[in-house]
């Protein structure tokens, strides 16, 4: 299992980030890794919600299946990742000042054929490279 943490400070209060980050169809606007969303259940916001996401990251393309396991209104958004890629993610918003520190955190298993475990090891700077350059493109939004 590899863990990737990355995080940036948003000069805004929490209130005003989730009220962005709280529509999950969105993410595909900041996050240079997310093709297209579509949603594969009824509700497009909380826990249950469940989506694929068509993701991209160099030559890579695959579908992340995704359920929504954590939801607490301007605090925390949390998923479970059942596609090729398992495990867990979580945005969390904490208060810093009169801004956000918005903390982006992922558990993940690569399967056999991205490598496993050394793909995991391999691919963990490129992914926090990327979501980094995400969560720039997700603080300007607020600028």
């Amino acid at each position: 299992m590899t863990r990737i943490r990355v995080s940036t400070a948003i000069d805004a209060p929490p209130a005003t980030v989730w009220a962005d980050v709280r529509h999950i169809a969105r993410h595909v606007e900041w996050m240079a890794d997310a093709v297209a969303i579509t949603f594969t259940s009824d509700s497009r916001e909380g826990v249950g919600t469940s989506f694929d996401c068509a993701t991209r990251v160099g030559p890579l393309r695959l579908v992340d299946r995704m359920v929504v396991t954590e939801w607490r209104d301007g605090e925390v958004m949390g998923i479970r990742h059942e596609g090729a890629v398992t495990g867990t993610g979580r945005f969390t918003l904490t208060a810093a000042g009169d801004g956000t520190q918005f903390t982006w955190e992922e558990s993940l298993r690569f399967p056999w054929w991205l490598g496993g475990p050394l793909g995991a090891l391999a691919g963990a700077p490129l992914l926090s490279l990327v979501w980094r350059r995400n969560l720039r493109s997700l603080r300007r939004r607020f600028v």
